[in-house]
């Protein structure tokens, strides 16, 4: 499935509306706009981007475009950027990056995705960036719009598995490199065939170090690069980070419902009372099975329990 992407202002998305047919009622995040029209999914977001996906989307959109009075040709618009930021983009790639290693509450998700010199554009016209720099309600947004777009394999290490790979002595390297080649492994049999040029890996260790940890071979090892800050140096990586994010903010917020306490990320003095909250509340075999046991924290919320008794 192809897909069109246009960078609208304000006065021009109420001109394509008026010419639209109703949207449906139910609209997924961050959108002000859905319709099915001749048998592609026509979609305006509220920062005013217009997306159109079938087998025929630059027609269409073009075709609505021009129905509506607004002239912009060619298909996604893009932004010239330094060489070390598109470097990658310029060919199909693979990224794979993670989330939630740092954290002491919820899982590390890790996500690997192809992203093809065609979907690259339409990524960066969506606003695909490094996650880090994203608020929870843009990263949930941007996944939304994204996952449907492009190929990818998330794995999820829960907290359970991820402390009993720790009382076996396993390093959060090495739970990385195995979740990290396993991705790929997984993504390269989905895409079954399609054009691979690299395969770009968030850098959290050296390669030596990756292989040794990885536990199985490494895929198209010669096409296989390492780069630091790589959510910077490809969309395949920031689109990568986004989904792994979005997957764990869902664990989150889950997290957040079943105890009724709001936790926080990271791994600081407040995460510390939230833990002691969560022991009080319903123990400490709970609070092991949503957390990463070897954080200090997990020591400093029994003591604050302790000092409260």
């Amino acid at each position: 499935m192809s897909s069109n992407v246009q960078q609208l202002d304000k006065d021009s998305v109420l001109k394509l509306i008026s010419i639209l047919p109703e949207s449906e009622s139910t609209l997924p995040s961050g959108s002000k706009y859905r319709k099915k029209i001749e048998g592609h999914t026509v979609t305006i977001y509220n920062s005013n981007k217009f997306m159109v996906q079938g087998g025929n989307s630059e027609a269409l959109a073009q075709s609505l475009l021009k129905k509506a009075d607004i002239k912009i040709s060619g298909s996604s618009p893009t932004k010239k950027k330094s060489v070390s930021m598109t470097a990658y983009d310029t060919f199909n790639c693979i990224g794979s990056d993670e989330a939630g290693s740092g954290d002491y509450f919820g899982p590390m998700t890790v996500v690997a995705s192809y992203v093809s010199k065609k979907n690259a554009d339409i990524l960066k016209v969506l606003g695909v960036m490094d996650s880090k720099n994203l608020k929870d309600e843009k990263i949930v947004e941007l996944a939304e719009q994204i996952i449907p777009i492009i190929p990818h394999s998330l794995l999820v290490l829960d907290n359970p598995k991820y402390n009993e790979r720790k009382a076996l002595g396993w390093s959060q390297v090495k739970m990385k490199a195995v979740l990290h080649n396993q991705a790929i492994t997984n993504l390269l049999k989905k895409i079954d065939g399609a054009p691979v040029d690299y395969i770009v890996i968030d850098q959290f260790a050296v390669q030596g170090v990756y292989e040794n940890y990885a536990l199985t071979p490494i895929p198209e090892r010669s096409k296989t690069r390492f780069e630091t800050k790589g959510e910077g140096k490809s969309i395949a990586i920031a689109a990568s980070s986004i989904i792994a994010r979005y997957a764990f903010v869902k664990y989150y917020d889950e997290i957040i419902r079943e105890t009724g306490i709001h936790i926080t990320k990271g791994a600081g003095a407040k995460v510390d009372l939230e833990a002691a909250k969560i022991i009080n509340k319903k123990g400490i075999e709970y609070l092991d099975s949503i957390t990463k046991k070897d954080f200090k924290n997990r020591a400093k919320a029994l003591a604050i329990v302790q000092k409260k008794k």
